[in-house]
């Protein structure tokens, strides 16, 4: 087995801004890109459409060709032997599961007196992918209240997970990909979250790019480990306070 490191790279590169399908049909892009607008919808800040997150999930699924992009943004890596072939298994899955899953959606819409998930108003179509998951629709986070907030769908593999499970992560993942993939236009997903991100993967590798800025300094490794009692001591909080206990979160100093 070698390295990805020494997989030829393939000089391809993905305009966020096409539409051209390379997978799905007409229908099927309107219908994923309608629900990709409810899981990120467009609210004060850009979505999932402005993010083009239906060009990062068109190219995912179109093949094995824009799976791993190359560590300095310059193509994509070709995949061969076994690493394809199980590559080829995996995407023929999910390209049948979003076929199927464009039908559910439709079928579930007919159920609510339209014609289809992309033409049934925004909250039916909440309502719709609400039957599909089974779940209630997520209520949105507020910072006035204590609450413990945490992602039902932890993790960054789509294997082994439903249509509504899978989607809901590769819409996430267009959002805050590298714009190499496709997704995250113009660094959207980032700057929602106040994340500046590198300029480009090449960044990341020659050393321009660095997160140094953003970790808390000066704290030793023995303050942000559990202390005997297995209770977290919050140290690195406190030690933006003063130094000393702020008694917050009701442990001793």
């Amino acid at each position: 087995m070698i390295s990805k490191s020494e997989w030829e790279i393939v000089p391809l590169s993905i305009d966020p801004d096409s539409t051209k399908k390379m997978f799905f049909t007409d229908h099927e892009w309107e219908t994923i890109e309608a629900a990709a607008e409810r899981i990120i919808p467009t609210d004060h800040d850009p979505g999932a459409k402005e993010a083009r997150v239906i060009v990062f999930i068109d190219r995912y699924l179109s093949g094995i060709d824009y799976v791993y992009a190359a560590a300095d943004g310059s193509g994509f890596l070709r995949m061969s032997g076994r690493d394809a072939t199980a590559a080829r298994v995996s995407n023929e899955i999910f390209k049948a599961m979003y076929r199927e899953g464009v039908k559910e959606l439709d079928k579930i819409a007919q159920e609510f007196g339209f014609k289809n998930f992309k033409e049934s108003s925004a909250g039916t179509q909440d309502k719709i992918l609400e039957k599909l998951s089974g779940k209630p629709k997520p209520e949105r986070i507020r910072f006035d209240v204590h609450e413990v907030y945490y992602s039902r769908l932890q993790g960054n593999t789509d294997q082994d997970k439903t249509f509504f499970e899978t989607l809901c992560l590769h819409v996430r993942q267009g959002f805050y990909c590298d714009p190499v993939y496709g997704g995250n236009k113009d660094h959207i997903g980032w700057k929602v979250i106040g994340f500046p991100g590198p300029k480009s993967l090449k960044d990341t590798i020659d050393g321009t790019y660095t997160t140094d800025p953003y970790f808390v300094h000066d704290v030793s490794w023995p303050e942000l480990l559990l202390d005997f009692k297995g209770v977290a001591v919050c140290k690195v909080s406190c030690a933006t306070e003063g130094g000393v206990c702020c008694g917050k979160f009701g442990i001793e100093s």
